[in-house]
């Protein structure tokens, strides 16, 4: 079975050593996911595979065979962006830009991991559900690094798709 890509079947690579992140840039030709540290770290290479936000540059593309991967191509387009999309345009969520795909990407999918009830280490009652706060907001995001500083625009982004003032 193949990978789907932001709706489009791929075949996997025959070679089995390639990074998802290397497959979805080199054969796929999606050049949004950006290599940053390619150990994990960083944040930038980040993609929602079956809905769920991952470390491209951290997972081969051969373990993917039947999933459903969404790369920042998938979640918008310049002539249609996703509403984190738009968010981080009117927040001025970005500096240089680099890590912004990462971060939209994963910020889609923590507002989907909250809605869903899904605690984090800033969660402070297990048996509720959790508040969109900064420091939750901070915690969830702490995976995705940006190197310019704009993080309290991305939190602000983050607010105003959810609903809450930022």
């Amino acid at each position: 079975m193949p990978i789907t890509i932001n709706d489009t079947p791929h075949d996997l690579p025959d070679d089995p050593r390639v990074s998802l992140l290397d497959f979805l840039r080199s054969h796929a030709g999606l050049t949004g996911t950006k290599k940053g540290c390619d150990h994990g770290q960083c944040g930038a290479c980040t993609v929602l595979v079956n809905g769920v936000r991952i470390n491209s540059c951290l997972s081969l593309a051969v373990t993917h065979d039947g999933d459903e991967v969404t790369t920042i191509e998938g979640l918008g387009s310049p002539v249609s962006p996703s509403e984190m999309q738009q968010a981080f345009l009117r927040h001025d969520g970005f500096q240089c830009g680099y890590c912004t795909p990462g971060q939209i990407c994963s910020a889609t999918a923590m507002l989907k991991e909250i809605a869903a009830g899904w605690p984090s280490d800033a969660t402070d009652d297990l048996e509720a559900s959790p508040k969109l706060t900064g420091e939750e907001i901070r915690e969830r995001m702490s995976g995705n690094l940006c190197r310019c500083g704009a993080y309290a625009n991305i939190v602000a982004a983050i607010r105003d798709v959810a609903g809450e003032n930022a």
